[in-house]
């Protein structure tokens, strides 16, 4: 059987992709997922089953049973059938030569980073970029290979990372650009002409990994340092956390409060005050509101979060 427009994801943001297309640009003739005990073994922040788009569109969706695409049954379905083009929306790991090969026109996805790649290949960009202090994203559609990130790129959108974005805020950008990218992609395929750039001039850099331990705040750094870590990492993300009484405080959103005033009676860490249940905690250089918490103690005023 031949499948002409294949998209690769686990998330929600995958099935946002997929509705869109479906119903704004062409059919989606097959999704490819991973089943839900793959996630036990890989931590995938915002995951969806995606298996419900069969039933809302006819779509069927094929449920690999390695992140990889290694398993037995998903190398026989991809030897058993013919593909055309792929998009990759929300798959974070790489896909190999053996799948990548079986499509005519190539599978593409989505990377970016406040320059130009191959600057920025790597894990997290999105998050990196907030928690950098970066004010722009390139969002390239770029064709894979089997390297991470490489500079075959389709088409580049731009968008701005305001002071007040947060990585949900930023993704909602980023879901915006990504359907204008795929509908360019998608109305070349339509023309049986598809052309990527390879001629970059740019240098490589890296972005880690980044693990929910990353989260960790140091109230010994800048207010904007912390304030930006915090948006960079907050929900679907495991959020960024600190220890109050050897109790763990996960914090989902604060903003910085106020640089002049003098608290140099209190320590980097401590609870000035509260209002309205918000906490407000010094910082070397000034404060921060905590406006959303979690914590199985209450946080009380003097109490230092470390």
């Amino acid at each position: 059987m031949k499948y002409k427009v294949v998209v690769f994801g686990v998330k929600d943001t995958s099935e946002n992709i997929v509705s869109f297309i479906q119903e704004n640009i062409c059919p989606v003739d097959l999704v490819v997922t991973i089943s839900p005990q793959v996630t036990k073994k890989n931590q995938v922040s915002g995951y969806k089953g995606l298996s419900g788009l069969t039933d809302k569109y006819g779509i069927p969706v094929h449920e690999a049973d390695s992140y990889f695409l290694a398993d037995e049954k998903t190398q026989s379905f991809l030897s058993q059938n013919e593909f055309d083009i792929g998009i990759s929306m929300g798959w974070q790991r790489l896909i190999p030569a053996s799948v990548l090969e079986r499509f005519a026109y190539g599978i593409y996805g989505f990377h970016g980073n406040s320059g130009y790649l191959p600057f920025g290949r790597g894990r997290s960009p999105l998050n990196w970029s907030i928690i950098l202090g970066d004010t722009r994203f390139n969002l390239n559609l770029f064709r894979y290979d089997e390297k991470a990130d490489s500079p075959n790129i389709f088409a580049t959108e731009m968008f701005s990372i305001t002071p007040h974005d947060t990585i949900r805020t930023a993704t909602y950008k980023n879901m915006i650009c990504s359907k204008r990218l795929i509908r360019r992609l998608l109305c070349a395929y339509a023309e049986g002409h598809v052309e990527v750039r390879t001629d970059s001039k740019d240098f490589d850099s890296w972005y880690n990994k980044r693990t929910a331990a990353d989260g960790k705040i140091d109230f010994h750094g800048r207010t904007r340092d912390i304030y930006n870590l915090i948006r960079g990492v907050t929900a679907p993300f495991p959020g960024a956390f600190a220890f109050v009484g050897g109790e763990k405080i996960t914090i989902w959103e604060a903003h910085p409060f106020d640089e002049m005033m003098d608290f140099s009676g209190y320590a980097p860490g401590q609870v000035i005050d509260i209002f309205d249940e918000k906490l407000i905690v010094r910082t070397v250089d000034g404060s921060l509101l905590i406006d959303r918490y979690e914590c199985s103690v209450p946080v009380k005023a003097l109490d230092i979060l470390e």
